[in-house]
């Protein structure tokens, strides 16, 4: 398993008049190879949720596995662990810094003491892997349109090397085009080199077609786990969180209600299709 969590509690302002739970006693395991959505409204815990799956944030109680190994043990390298289980923040874009786009994306590895060679080798792979060529390189990263910022952001998490990569919203304030360009990037990476993702997302559209697990938070609580179609069957409980499902489960049940045989549990427009193709055939 690449992360396993226990029991875990946030408690802001613990001790005090005004401590306030932003986690209860949430547990989750996540296998390696697994391509994770998370997703709840605003204030549900998971921006804080995912600050401690690379030790950013400690919980107030409870316990969270790396690869087996408990990161709040005395001895545990942090810094190694944030190396490994990459976190991507919503805009990141607002922590470009260097004078040019190939030096910020060298910037990590520089930090892990690597050899000049192994740096430069690892933010061109980086690079190369967002869809940036080396007419990028010696741009300034403000000069950049949004997506491309945050392909550039992203990189900068790649060339760290990570096992687990974790996005907030990385889609946020993006065009259409720009906002398929990154998903399609990130699942490529997924399918080819097997990386575990962790996508916070608001798009349900989104998450039912990249996702193949869902973990729903509602005010600091996982309230379901399990695979889209078994999710977005809860859509009404959804809706009463401030979620919804899909635009295309609403149309499948509208359906449904008129006489359409298809089944309930559609979450892409795709397999709707197919499904009304196949409906209409048997007429």
């Amino acid at each position: 398993m690449a992360i396993k969590v226990e029991h875990i509690d946030h408690i802001y302002g613990a001790g005090t008049a005004f401590a306030q739970y932003a986690l209860r006693d949430v547990n989750f395991t996540i296998e390696d190879g697994e391509f994770v959505g998370l997703i709840g409204h605003t204030g549900s815990g998971k921006s804080t949720l995912i600050q401690h799956l690379n030790g950013l944030l400690r919980a107030s109680n409870g316990q969270i596995y790396y690869n087996g190994e408990c990161i709040y043990t005395n001895d545990y390298d942090m810094r190694a662990l944030r190396g490994k289980v990459g976190l991507v923040f919503q805009y990141p874009e607002h922590q470009l810094f260097e004078a040019d786009v190939f030096s910020d994306v060298c910037f990590g590895p520089k930090n892990l003491g690597l050899s000049k060679e192994e740096i430069d080798a690892r933010a061109r792979e980086a690079l190369g892997q967002v869809g940036l060529d080396e007419s990028f390189y010696r741009q300034s990263p403000f000069e950049l349109s949004g997506g491309q910022k945050r392909r550039v952001a992203i990189a900068g998490v790649l060339a760290m090397h990570p096992e687990v990569l974790i996005l907030d919203e990385p889609t946020a304030g993006l065009d259409p085009k720009g906002r398929d360009e990154i998903l399609e990037e990130i699942s490529e990476l997924h399918r080819k080199k097997g990386m575990t993702i962790i996508l916070v997302s608001h798009s349900m559209e989104d998450i039912a077609r990249y996702a193949s697990r869902l973990l729903v938070m509602n005010q600091g609580e996982k309230v379901f786990d399990g695979t889209p179609k078994e999710v977005f069957r809860h859509y009404r409980e959804l809706e009463a969180m401030g979620l919804a499902a899909p635009q295309i489960t609403y149309i499948v049940h509208e359906l449904q209600e008129r006489g359409v045989g298809i089944p309930q549990d559609l979450t892409t427009v795709e397999e709707a299709r197919d499904a009304i193709l196949q409906a209409w055939k048997g007429k």
